[in-house]
């Protein structure tokens, strides 16, 4: 049995927001989460991922480990 006056207040409808939107309705001690990836918007679940090339990261692992094709291979020889 659980002792009165120390557990915080449960919210059994809490309201999970992302961008203003109700995205889905879960248990928690808050009656209202915000946040701004879940999995309707996560890129991994879309399949939109992008991906995003940081000062040329992307670009080195792809030809360290030989994923580039042979025109991208062509085209950074003539640079």
């Amino acid at each position: 049995m659980a002792k009165k006056g120390i557990h915080p207040e449960w919210y059994p409808e809490a309201k999970v927001m992302c961008n203003g939107e109700v995205v889905m309705t879960v248990g928690s001690t808050q009656p209202e989460i915000n946040v701004d990836v879940w999995s309707g918007n996560h890129p991994f679940y879309t399949g939109t991922q992008k991906i995003i090339d940081t000062e040329g990261r992307v670009e080195r692992f792809m030809r360290k480990y030989g994923m580039t094709d042979a025109n991208a291979a062509a085209d950074g020889d003539a640079k």
